[in-house]
């Protein structure tokens, strides 16, 4: 993280379409902080460095109903989950009004209690004061809750037995060697991972009770007392206390806090004496507003210029809750009473962790939830959607994301409309782990104590398929963020495909992502390449043998049509595992043999582009290689945004290509309006720039980091003063290709550069029309001295 008191450039909206723009040449839709984090690993962006693109991702929020918000989560803990049932919110609403009203009770807790709690919320004090009233009050009211018994609704799921605890601790995750540092105020847990710190702590062995009930398998009466003392214990002597390495992985939800700076005197509104069944009233305002976000860049780069913003997604308006802008390391108590939230609580003064975490304070509290939900996400594999809530005062959001985006309901004043609080509550208290977003088909399992994940699933040909995910391996490839792909590529074993394909010297691996259902599926991509491939020998071995696949029906497109969210469809996403053999990385390698892979890598791509298959996203982790009777065998990989000829336009709402590895004409205003047509040049480009020059010679943490349009002016800056660069310690014949290649590339874009103002004809012509012819273009390349050179045989 980086330290406190330091902010980084906001990228700008540099890829919104032009207004009335006419044919789209291109996608032109911005991924966030996918742009990125697909590529961790390659860049070595530091995870600290994807806050800028998480805040893109949260500007595009949707909005819906707090009512229709509740309705989808009743029905999720319904006794009949796919079946329709409309009545479900107000036949919930009229039975937690007990609760409301203090007249429900259990043996150990009476929800009187709640409206106590509540009265000591609505006191005036700073941020912190609020986590012990709002903690007291939800667990006394889940207390309550669990005794509530209404047709159509399922029991409490005692396995989890959902509690709120009290964290605002930092709280640490890995990310492909990168380090996270967060620190989320309260947190919701099932009551084994809340107690597991403190029995710590206390010498008790962790996961004791878990154990049992995985022994025992159901709960009897005993069973059942002894966890509501368990809890109740938890309730009153650690839920607001601060656990320390509290796991993400445990972590179901987060609720972040926010208190408008109105002055130390003046309180909230108090509870009413009593409550009774009524429509939803609008809170003001009535959704959580993020159009102060694309308001003004943070600190942006003196060669970035203005451009076209996008229109926001959302109709909110902001108001008094708005943090107009981080602050720059002062206390928060500094800013303008009017304009910003308190977060001077979370504040501290300890270790280098503390202070990491104490960063994101300055952060609006959308982008503060949406880091921790990129946590969430990272912390289990293929994950479905998360829940978090963001608490401003009396009011509370439900922010809901999975990986086709973010959708937040209007807000729910927990104090005067504490029904349908309560009702939340309800929903939430009978969600099993997959009703939170867990992937119920990938089960955990421990391996020679490592956490693995196993998945069985019934095959047409192969009959029961088995895979053993190591997810704990050092050799998996994770993702952090909230939108996109979100691609897990994990070292796997089967006996089922073992069985059919032999044993692979290197192993397998499977790949775990979320593509768009409108795009053309890697599998069926993969097909095509393979009828290309018994024809043409340049392809023959160079492209990745899918060994099985399977595409979950699970669209995220399912949500937003209960919600009524509009374009419920647009760049809706399914879960692909698609198992290959093992393939080493391009990046391994050096000199002669990285040339050698490189080389065949471009021939097989230049096959394909002539076949009608663009692959349109060529970047170092794409480039992979194996061995084969003793000779390096180069495979251009990843085929999950390639497009076909015969597709009558650009596909999906993801963006095709890695913004530092791609082309200049693309990290352009036009090229980002999906004006500018991908071209074969353009990939060729790609392979120039990302693949020769070896990350160490790149400054690839500044320019992952920046928008498409900064970027493109960083790499025309630094590619116009390569010699600079030169290291000392590269050879002789491969800085000699790097070093012509770029000038090729030069002399071309300068030659492109002036048609576009003058021609024979005396008029301007386009340069980014089409492709020439594709083989003389490349032989500008293989023709070069140092290229024919490093091709000869050793």
């Amino acid at each position: 993280m980086s330290p406190a008191g330091e902010t980084e450039s906001t990228p700008p909206r540099a890829n919104a379409s032009a207004p009335g723009a006419s044919k789209i040449e291109s996608t032109p839709n911005s991924r966030g902080a996918s742009v990125v984090s697909e590529n961790i690993g390659v860049l070595g962006v530091k995870v600290d460095k994807v806050r800028p693109w998480i805040q893109r991702d949260i500007e595009q929020v949707k909005e819906c109903k707090a009512d229709a918000m509740l309705q989808a989560l009743l029905q999720r803990a319904s006794s009949a989950p796919k079946t329709k049932q409309p009545e479900l919110l107000q036949k919930c609403l009229k039975a937690v009004l007990p609760v409301c009203n203090g007249q429900a009770s259990t043996a150990l807790v009476k929800s009187s209690d709640i409206q106590t709690a509540l009265n000591e919320y609505v006191c005036p004090g700073v941020e912190s004061n609020f986590y012990g009233p709002f903690i007291r009050a939800t667990n006394i009211a889940l207390a309550c809750l669990e005794e509530i018994k209404i047709d159509g609704m399922r029991a409490p799921v005692p396995t989890v037995d959902m509690i709120c605890q009290q964290n605002d601790m930092p709280m640490h995750q890995m990310h492909q060697s990168k380090k996270s540092t967060r620190k989320p105020d309260l947190v919701i847990l099932p009551l084994n991972s809340a107690c597991a710190p403190f029995q710590d702590e206390t010498g008790d062995k962790k996961g004791k009770q878990t154990s049992k009930q995985k022994n025992d398998g159901k709960n009897d009466e005993k069973d059942d007392e002894q966890r509501k003392k368990k809890r109740k214990a938890h309730m009153d002597t650690n839920a607001t206390a601060k656990p320390k390495n509290l796991p993400w992985k445990d972590v179901l939800a987060c609720i972040e806090f926010k208190r408008k700076i109105t002055g130390r005197t003046k309180g909230i509104k108090a509870p009413p004496s009593s409550y009774t069944l009524t429509d939803y009233a609008p809170t003001k305002p009535e959704y959580l507003p993020v159009d102060h976000l694309m308001a003004v860049d943070l600190d942006p780069a003196p060669s970035q210029t203005p451009t076209t913003q996008t229109a926001s997604n959302t109709t909110s308006q902001s108001s008094g809750l708005t943090a107009a802008q981080p602050s720059r390391g002062g206390s928060s108590s500094k800013r303008k009473a009017t304009d910003t939230l308190e977060s001077a609580a979370k504040k501290s003064k300890g270790n280098h962790d503390d202070k990491d975490a104490d960063a994101d304070a300055d952060l609006d509290v959308t982008v503060q939830t949406g880091l921790y939900a990129a946590e969430m996400f990272a912390a289990n594999l293929a994950v479905n959607y998360l829940l978090s809530i963001i608490v401003v005062d009396d009011v509370a959001w439900i922010w809901y994301y999975d990986r086709q985006g973010i959708i937040q309901c209007s807000g729910i004043n927990f104090i005067q409309d504490l029904p349908r609080f309560m009702v939340l509550l309800y929903a939430l208290q009978r969600f099993e782990l997959h009703d939170w977003g867990r992937n119920k088909d990938l089960l955990p399992v421990e391996v020679e104590k490592r956490l693995c994940h196993e998945f069985k699933i019934k095959d047409e040909k192969l009959g029961e398929v088995d895979l053993l995910l190591h997810t704990s391996h050092d050799e998996r490839v994770t993702h952090y963020g909230l939108q996109g792909r979100a691609t897990n590529v994990v070292p796997v074993t089967s006996e089922a495909l073992t069985k059919k394909y032999g044993k692979f010297k290197d192993g397998m691996v499977a790949k775990i992502f979320w593509g768009e259902a409108s795009r053309t599926s890697e599998p069926e991509i993969l097909k095509k390449v393979d009828e290309i491939a018994k024809r043409h020998v340049t392809v023959q071995g160079h492209v990745p043998e899918l060994l099985w696949h399977h595409t979950f029906t699970n669209p995220t497109s399912a949500i937003r049509e209960a919600l009524d969210v509009p374009e419920p469809t647009k760049g809706s996403r399914v879960l692909y595992i698609l198992v290959f053999r093992k393939l080493f990385p391009i990046t391994q390698l050096h000199g002669k043999e990285l040339f050698d892979v490189w080389r065949q890598c471009i021939s097989c791509h230049l096959t394909l582009w002539k076949e009608g298959v663009y692959h349109r996203d060529v970047s170092p982790g794409n480039l992979m290689w194996y061995w084969k009777d003793d000779k390096r065998i180069g495979v251009l990989n990843d085929y999950d945004l390639f497009s076909l000829a015969d597709e009558p336009g650009p596909r999906g709402n993801e963006r095709t290509g890695t913004v530092p590895f791609m082309a200049l004409d693309l990290l352009t205003k036009d090229g980002q309006q999906g004006k500018v047509k991908h071209l074969y040049r353009h990939d060729l480009e790609s392979f120039m720039q990302g693949v020769i020059l070896s990350r160490r010679l790149r400054p690839l943490d500044e320019w992952a980091t920046l928008d498409a349009i900064a970027c493109g002016e960083k790499k025309l800056v630094f590619l116009n003063n390569l010699t600079p660069f030169a290291p000392s310690d590269i050879d002789k014949l491969t800085w000699g290709v790097l070093v012509n290649c770029m000038l090729v590339l030069k002399r071309d874009a300068d030659n492109r550069y002036y048609l576009r103002f003058t021609s024979s004809s005396g008029e301007s012509q386009r340069p980014n029309a089409e492709d020439s012819d594709l083989d003389a273009f490349l032989s500008k390349f293989t023709s070069l001295g140092h290229w024919v050179e490093l091709s000869k045989p050793e």
